[in-house]
């Protein structure tokens, strides 16, 4: 089955909202109008109505989108959104500061996600990706055990599907920090019907090359399977050996991930970023994504140069985050 026609039969009937802070991005609307017409989600969209309006071509909303003008928020809501975010930042912001932040449109999204007024959040249309992860990080904050969010691709074409992490948060991962990326991929891939074999990349197949950059795959390798003893997890792998079985024969024979790995974590973002673009222009991919994963509360960050189908994807895969591992 389709990714995303899996991802609507799942969320069908939940009655998720996902807000929008964007509300005057045109993709982000109409977008929004979309999800809202096919019954999948509860849009929230921020902005003033007329605004709202103007990016959908100045047409009426569909009323099941609920649309909140943070300008014109009720006073008494808004103190209680106030004291909130004051007391989730335990002292590191003043209430003077908080009514600062919260009339970013970004930070007043998460709040309503931390508050329980929206299951979700999806930006990033015209904000940098800082602008997004920022205010996920201070008040959603990541889930226990998991010390940092990462950000990972859906890699699809016609049948075939694969996960790919972390190609947009982490720069330089420690040992540590790559085995959790791989322990959280692996969870986060059978979210989307991917039974997660899971490879730890590197320029090198078990020890065919030392330096320091294989020795922090190696330790992150180790570190993932003491972790998850259940998942398939392996490396170090280079991409060709956990990927083509003819080579997993002669550089990883005894390996049960080596040839047909479906989740790759790259050692750095630098590999990662190139990777998935790499797929995604020279092999026909449809890299969908960042997907944040880690989170106590799905946040998506798209990219700017996204189109409303990438948002209307996107709102998907996050409204299906919702749902848990």
């Amino acid at each position: 089955m389709d990714l995303f026609e899996s991802l609507k039969n799942k969320i069908s009937g939940k009655n998720i909202k996902i807000v929008f802070p964007e509300g005057n991005d045109e993709r982000i609307v109409k977008a929004a109008v979309r999800l809202a017409n096919d019954g999948m989600i509860k849009p929230i969209i921020l902005g003033a109505k007329e605004t709202v309006e103007d990016s959908n071509n100045g047409q009426a909303l569909p009323e099941s989108i609920e649309v909140i003008d943070p300008d014109k928020y009720p006073s008494e809501e808004f103190e209680k959104m106030v004291a909130a975010f004051v007391e989730r930042r335990k002292g590191k912001n003043t209430e003077e500061q908080a009514r600062k932040m919260l009339k970013d449109v970004n930070y007043f999204g998460t709040m309503m996600v931390y508050m329980g007024n929206a299951d979700g959040l999806v930006s990033g249309a015209i904000h940098p990706t800082g602008d997004t992860v920022r205010p996920a990080l201070q008040i959603i904050k990541t889930k226990p055990g998991v010390s940092r969010t990462s950000g990972a691709f859906i890699m699809s074409r016609g049948d075939e599907r694969y996960y790919f992490a972390d190609c947009a948060i982490n720069i330089n991962p420690n040992a540590e920090e790559l085995a959790e990326i791989a322990v959280q991929s692996a969870r986060s891939a059978r979210l989307f019907d991917i039974d997660p074999r899971v490879a730890l990349l590197s320029f090198s197949t078990m020890g065919s090359a030392k330096s320091d950059e294989v020795t922090k795959v190696q330790e992150a390798t180790k570190l993932a399977k003491e972790i998850a003893p259940d998942e398939q997890i392996d490396g170090e792998l280079q991409f060709d050996a956990a990927f083509v079985k003819s080579v997993a024969e002669k550089k990883a024979k005894d390996s049960k991930v080596a040839g047909s790995a479906n989740v790759f974590v790259f050692p750095e973002l630098q590999s990662g970023n190139i990777g998935y673009k790499i797929a995604q222009r020279l092999g026909n991919f449809e890299a969908v994504g960042p997907i944040l994963q880690g989170l106590n509360a799905p946040v998506s960050d798209l990219s700017r140069g996204c189109s409303e189908e990438d948002v209307y994807k996107v709102a998907l895969i996050t409204a299906a985050q919702t749902l848990g591992d």
